[in-house]
């Protein structure tokens, strides 16, 4: 099986190791299946979609809104675009989390802004019709509990792209472009342990005030965040070995 490539935005080992160890857990993959790289360390560089079995992209504190951007961002955001242009453009199997919300959406054209930010904790998170007969969302209820925590979020949708669910305070928790183009605003790889991680790292990251931070462990290890992972299991699933869903494959696929 071509191994799945997870990119990682977070220079912070204690996050960036968790992240990729929730995505490897929860999607059912070996090791060797899934290879992370470091988007924050170095360039990208040209992606052959050829060698992979599908994309993953983790959150972490880059906001595509915010008004002046480290040149590492700067440079991240602008391969992010190269890579999108020809995953969308070969509808290429692609899940992106949290900031990979901002860099599908940023990129189809949606509109992002500050006006449904969301606190670090859980949230129910409610599947429209086409969120419910679609493949990946399949089994889950028509309402679940999931782990949020952002700054931005998408206001609208271009019309091209189809919304798969919302929650009360943020209306697009996840959308597809074309068949195989994912992403959602919640975290699909968290569980309480990889929260509580994260809520340790980014104590002083603005998501909360440092000393509420026992607080938020508190409800987050209160609530009941059991779906989401599904998510990325049949991702891994309907991508990899065996699978059978029709990519288009154009001449050259990179970025």
């Amino acid at each position: 099986m071509k191994p799945f490539l997870l990119l990682s935005v977070r220079a912070e080992d204690a996050a960036a190791d968790n992240e990729y160890a929730a995505f490897l857990g929860f999607s059912g993959l070996a090791e060797g299946g899934l290879r992370r790289f470091r988007l924050e360390r170095e360039p990208l560089g040209p992606v052959s979609l050829r060698e992979w079995s599908g994309i993953l992209l983790g959150g972490g504190p880059f906001n595509y809104t915010e008004p002046a951007k480290s040149a590492v961002q700067r440079r991240v955001e602008a391969d992010l675009a190269g890579l999108l242009d020809a995953v969308v453009g070969a509808d290429f199997p692609f899940l992106g989390a949290c900031y990979g919300i901002g860099a599908l959406g940023s990129h189809q054209g949606a509109v992002l802004n500050g006006r449904y930010a969301e606190p670090v904790g859980a949230v129910q998170v409610t599947l429209t019709g086409h969120g419910r007969s679609d493949p990946l969302m399949r089994g889950l209820p028509r309402t679940f509990e999931a782990f949020t925590g952002h700054k931005e979020a998408i206001s609208k949708l271009p019309e091209h792209a189809t919304l798969l669910a919302r929650s009360a305070a943020c209306p697009v928790q996840a959308f597809r472009v074309g068949q195989n183009v994912y992403a959602t605003q919640f975290h699909p790889e968290l569980d309480v342990d990889g929260i509580c991680t994260r809520i340790d790292v980014y104590r002083h990251a603005g998501y909360f005030e440092p000393h509420e931070a026992d607080e938020v462990k508190a409800r987050a290890a209160a609530s009941t965040v059991t779906h989401p992972p599904a998510i990325l299991r049949q991702f891994a699933e309907r991508y990899g070995v065996g699978a059978s869903v029709a990519i288009c494959s154009p001449q050259r696929a990179g970025s």
